[in-house]
């Protein structure tokens, strides 16, 4: 069994920058790969990173790149999403996901395991 949890959300201003926190338990997470996803409303759900625990290899939606920057600490097992400059279009809840099998990707439909979010909002 995987559980995963968010942290790090909340209300924050324009421009200003923000760090999601997941922190994830279990076993098999050798060759896990670890997604953040976010989910606006009246949208459907959107990758925007994920990261390999295998090489530690990322890979960015279009969107995200060069606006989001993955990252991990293996020692404590934690996977964290940085976001600078927020814009009044990044107001969503923020998911992290865990795929025990597939090496490295950002589709929804095919992480296992799933955090219960965290909400971002955006406001001045």
């Amino acid at each position: 069994q995987v559980q995963l949890v968010e942290s790090g959300g909340g209300t924050v201003q324009p421009g200003e920058s923000l760090r999601l926190t997941c922190t994830i338990r279990g076993t098999g997470l050798e060759r896990a790969c670890i997604g953040w996803l976010r989910q606006a409303p009246g949208k459907e759900r959107e990758g925007i990173a994920g990261i390999s625990f295998r090489d530690d290899k990322t890979i960015y939606e279009e969107y995200a790149k060069g606006r989001f920057t993955i990252s991990r600490d293996s020692a404590t097992n934690k996977v964290y999403l940085q976001k600078d400059h927020l814009t009044s279009e990044e107001p969503a809840v923020y998911y992290c996901a865990a795929d025990l099998t597939s090496y490295l990707h950002t589709v929804s439909v095919w992480y296992e395991n799933w955090g219960q979010g965290t909400q971002v909002t955006v406001s001045s």
